[in-house]
């Protein structure tokens, strides 16, 4: 489970430390001060992804791994090497130039299997892997990752079509994190919910550690104490190179008011002219921006479900951020205890919960069907979950005590005359519990 790169370095005194999630045990490294080393130690968290990655490589010429800045695409790729793969990153800037100024000769020169990091930087590269692995027709042969940025999965598409896989990585689930990396997608049915009992609940300040935290990796293994550093750090990288570099935003200052005034309203209705008022920037702009932290994987758009898909399309939806540590640190929440305490507590929680049920999807190979729902009667369920015909309702409370005869059910949502399938309300509950017909009460650790 312990990777170490061993250096050219003379001796180092080490100290272990155990991590343990849910029984399980990792170990980190704490290199001594004191004494100076190349030695690099790091810890592998097992990502739900692998196995389907693997799956996919043995069928696909190509894989495309997508995903946001630091979430582990370039680590679990690397970790899942079979074979001798050659690594090349376009970060760097020689390499990149000659990718862009002559694609055919700098692919002729690569052999072959191949690992090609942030490969949004030369998209004119597409064409001439189709013409390698048509010739080839062998699988396996391309490994790339990059961001989701406007051209770039168009590129693919046309490009690459039916000879690539293509996953989207997130920071680290909670399943993840806890060890138990084969975990299923989530839906509140009693099978499901059983498959996930064996866990120790969390409590409340568990759950709210982990939101203030967030899913990187990097913030992770540290246990939060590069929180500052780190999210400073990736915010500005996040600006300098994806939003003003490629996607050509002029006025960096008001884009990071922008995040921070994006941040604040996670968990609600996106209301691009609230926004454009209160920014002084033009509801065309403001919209324009929302696009780009979604083509980046920052922020989910979740839609309104309505039985007819084309009404979906056109009414409101709500946004989440994907990673809650951003959330919190563009929101200026310091620690845990005051984002337990504050008045962002509830719209956060809604928020790190979205995001764990998104990512039990998106981590197993797989876009979920998923919305809320409203109603002119302002009957509101936070989730909707479709599967197998079926609909399946979850409510998220931050209350650790749910009783029957305060929970109003989901009768209403019989109006969209859809089966309604088992459904749940979240809560900091210790244990499962039925509230209704087909609804349990079901704790948060078990997303």
């Amino acid at each position: 489970m312990t990777s170490i790169n061993n250096g050219a370095a003379a001796a180092t005194v080490a100290t272990q430390r155990p991590h343990f999630f849910n029984g399980l045990l990792l170990t980190s490294w704490l290199t001594s001060t004191n004494i100076k080393s190349n030695f690099i130690f790091a810890v592998y968290i097992h990502r739900t992804l692998s196995a389907h990655i693997l799956e996919a490589n043995a069928y696909f010429q190509v894989l495309f791994l997508t995903g946001p800045r630091q979430v582990g695409k370039t680590t679990l790729l690397q970790n899942l090497q079979q074979d001798k793969r050659t690594y090349i990153s376009l970060d760097d800037l020689a390499t990149r130039m000659a990718a862009i100024e002559d694609p055919a000769g700098f692919l002729d020169r690569l052999q072959l299997p191949v690992l090609i990091d942030e490969v949004q930087y030369a998209p004119n590269l597409f064409p001439y892997i189709k013409m390698i692995v048509d010739r080839e027709k062998k699988p396996g042969l391309f490994w790339l990752t990059g961001s989701q940025q406007f051209s770039l999965m168009k590129n693919v598409s046309e490009s690459l079509a039916g000879r690539v896989a293509i996953f989207d990585l997130k920071g680290l689930s909670l399943s993840e994190e806890l060890g138990l990396y084969e975990t299923k997608p989530f839906l509140p049915t009693p099978a499901v919910i059983k498959e996930r009992q064996q866990r120790t609940p969390l409590s409340a300040q568990d759950v709210f550690f982990r939101m203030w935290r967030g899913s990187f990796p990097s913030v992770v293994l540290s246990e939060g104490k590069t929180w500052q550093r780190f999210y400073e750090s990736y915010v500005t990288t996040y600006i300098e190179r994806d939003i003003r570099d490629y996607l050509n935003v002029g006025n960096i200052l008001a884009f990071r008011k922008f995040m921070q005034v994006a941040a604040a309203r996670t968990g609600q209705m996106l209301n691009y002219r609230e926004i454009s008022k209160e920014m002084g920037v033009s509801e065309p702009t403001i919209k324009s921006w929302f696009g780009l932290l979604e083509l980046t994987g920052l922020v989910f758009l979740l839609q309104p479900y309505f039985p007819n898909l084309n009404k979906r399309l056109i009414k409101t939806p709500k946004f989440y951020f994907m990673d809650t540590g951003l959330c919190c640190f563009l929101t200026k929440w310091l620690n845990p205890d005051v984002l337990e305490n504050g008045g962002m507590a509830g719209p956060m929680l809604e928020t790190y919960v979205v995001s764990e049920i998104l990512k039990s999807y998106i981590h197993n190979g797989r876009s979920p069907q998923i919305y809320y729902y409203t109603d002119r009667e302002k009957h509101e369920v936070d989730v909707l979950l479709e599967e197998n015909g079926q609909i399946h309702p979850i409510e998220i409370k931050k209350s650790a005590s749910i009783r029957y005869s305060n929970f109003k059910g989901f009768d209403f949502l019989q109006n969209l005359k859809r089966p309604i399938g088992a459904g749940c309300v979240l809560s900091f509950n210790n244990t499962v519990l039925p509230i209704g017909t087909g609804v349990d009460v079901v704790p948060i650790g078990l997303i």
